[in-house]
């Protein structure tokens, strides 16, 4: 029987895709607005190779980018970047279509609940807690507090632990099939992918270790109810042949 069921959080259940994509050209647009002497294609192209090298949890992106551009260490310009991606976070930050209702109806099914995703731990919890996400989750675990990261079986290791279930017992919903659904099959978890976001159409090279794809949030219900449904059945049918 399913117990407990995690979530990743990016792109599972908060539309961050489209929100960062957002949120890094309105920066770049306010720099420019406020004196940048670069155009905003140049900027931006320049932008988005930094952050596939350091990392989008890099804290010094804007600082960084002047030195990309041979620009002075101009703090105006790194404060109107800096403004326009805080404002345009805050302003546009969203759950997933149906997250609520989810995670709502796993919680009055008495389902345990759970967050299993990468990143800076400060960063994480501003989400959860803008959307005030964090009344559904039991646990939640971040990879930079725990010192390793998905899809290192490590992490959902002890996850499983913490909520004291086996891995038949939990189910992984991800949109990442890699870290999240790779990830958690290794450690012998049922498995939902989740097809939303920038990852929808890549790593297919590991769909096989997806139990289930969806593209609604809402069949995580239909799924989690169906496995225990059969589990009942199978159980019932074992005493009955006794």
């Amino acid at each position: 029987m399913i117990r407990v069921v995690f979530f990743d959080l990016d792109d599972t259940l908060v539309d961050t895709s489209k929100l960062a994509e957002m949120a890094r050209k309105n920066a770049i647009e306010n720099m420019v607005r406020h004196g940048l002497p670069v155009d905003f294609e140049t900027a931006y192209h320049e932008l988005l190779e930094l952050i596939n090298e350091y990392g989008s949890n890099f804290g010094r992106h804007f600082d960084y980018l002047l030195r990309r551009l041979d620009l002075p260490n101009n703090p105006k310009w790194i404060a109107a970047g800096v403004i326009a991606y805080h404002n345009t976070k805050f302003a546009y930050l969203k759950s997933v279509k149906g997250a609520r209702k989810v995670l709502l109806e796993l919680k009055k099914d008495g389902f345990g609940l759970g967050v299993i995703t990468d990143g800076d731990p400060i960063k994480q919890w501003e989400k959860i807690l803008r959307l005030e996400l964090d009344e559904y989750f039991d646990e939640v675990f971040i990879s930079n507090d725990l010192g390793v990261k998905k899809p290192h079986r490590k992490i959902f290791e002890k996850a499983l632990r913490k909520f004291n279930v086996e891995p038949h017992e939990a189910l992984m919903v991800g949109d990442r099939l890699y870290s999240d659904i790779y990830g958690a099959k290794q450690v012998g978890m049922r498995t939902v992918w989740f097809k939303y976001g920038k990852y929808a159409n890549r790593e297919l090279d590991y769909l096989e270790y997806a139990d289930f794809a969806i593209k609604s949030l809402g069949e995580v219900l239909e799924i989690v109810r169906g496995l225990n449904l059969e589990e009942k059945e199978r159980a019932d049918k074992e005493v009955h042949a006794d």
